[in-house]
């Protein structure tokens, strides 16, 4: 009987973890994207089928997404795609106002030139975003391109651990924002104010008015809120 040398179990391992985190992004997008809706039941031989692999991938995948708050388990009763809450929506949106206007006063103070040429880098990039282009790729981009002027104007912290807690208020809030930009970015009026918002935010960054822009940051964070609340009441989601 053939048995697998140390180096052929290594490659059937480094296999099988390549595959399990393949699975972990896609399922973790598809709930993110609303693939799943909140509390909707994820059947192990559902996912199977649409993830081409076995069984254990897929708990694998499952065990991942419950640390990250994406996933639950119920005794006896397999797995559920985590429920939003109003309660949650704003206890993070809370916490991420507080911790981004905190951050964008340590860039204002510590950022130099490179950090200054970043920020009108990612700027522009935001403002060329094609609107002829289909709904959801436009929305994949103008997501890709805000999320970097973000992290432009945050990186002049120079603090790795800030930035840590920054990214996982970030993700907890993913499906959240998802709603928020639908709404935003293929509205035409609604895109257009956004546009005005940032471009006054990113004046007021550079020309280092740290208070004001503090201020500004909190209300920027804050403000998809009221357009996620009446959404999801709208898809009866709450």
């Amino acid at each position: 009987m053939y048995e697998l040398t140390s180096t052929e179990h290594k490659a059937a391992d480094s296999q099988r973890q390549n595959q399990s985190s393949v699975i972990v992004s896609q399922l973790r997008e598809d709930i993110i994207r609303g693939i799943f809706l909140p509390g909707e039941k994820l059947l192990i031989s559902s996912l199977k089928q649409r993830y081409g692999v076995g069984s254990s991938p897929i708990r694998e995948a499952l065990s991942q997404l419950i640390t990250e708050r994406l996933v639950v388990a119920e005794s006896q009763r397999g797995f559920r795609a985590s429920p939003i809450s109003r309660d949650e929506l704003t206890s993070i949106y809370e916490a991420r106002s507080e911790v981004e206007a905190s951050i964008t006063a340590f860039a204002i103070e510590r950022g130099d030139d490179a950090w200054e040429a970043g920020i009108v880098g990612a700027a522009y990039r935001l403002s060329k975003v094609d609107q002829t282009v289909p709904d959801g790729e436009r929305v994949a981009r103008w997501e890709l391109c805000h999320r970097n002027l973000h992290e432009a104007i945050v990186l002049g912290c120079k603090s790795p651990q800030l930035l840590d807690v920054r990214l996982m208020l970030y993700t907890r809030a993913e499906r959240y924002r998802q709603l928020w930009l639908k709404e935003t970015v293929l509205d035409l009026h609604s895109l257009a104010r956004s546009q005005i918002d940032h471009q006054r935010l990113i004046d007021i960054v550079l020309q280092r008015r740290k208070e004001e822009a503090v201020d500004l940051v909190r209300q920027h964070i804050l403000m998809p809120v009221t357009v996620i609340y009446a959404t999801l009441n709208q898809k009866q989601i709450l």
